[in-house]
């Protein structure tokens, strides 16, 4: 159950980094941070990070710092895919190597 929490944990910070580009996206369109489109998102992506920081102290009750930590390294694979999705951005082939070699790190951590 919380190594559930931790990676719904990882999903919101890296869904709230997706809405900080939306925002500063907006921002540079616009001119201005004061447009509906930027100030929700902005907005969202704080709410998001508030929830998952009152979560993330949670889990922390439950398990150690040390043992849950590296399932924060998802982020680093699931924030290039939103951008992806959501903006079209585009990776190279030694990008993906790197997030493969991340994978491998999170999977012999969480078994250490």
């Amino acid at each position: 159950m919380v190594y559930i929490a931790a990676i719904l944990c990882v999903v919101g910070l890296a869904i709230g980094q997706v809405l900080f580009k939306v925002s500063s996206s907006a921002l540079a369109v616009d001119g201005t941070l004061f447009t509906v489109r930027a100030l929700t998102a902005l907005f969202s992506a704080m709410l998001l990070y508030a929830i998952t920081s009152i979560a993330w102290v949670w889990i922390l009750q439950k398990i150690e710092l040390g043992r849950i930590y590296p399932v924060m390294a998802l982020a680093f694979i699931l924030v290039p895919i939103g951008s992806h999705l959501v903006f079209g951005e585009r990776f190279s082939t030694q990008y993906f190597v790197g997030v493969s070699l991340i994978m491998i790190g999170i999977i012999i951590a969480s078994r250490a």
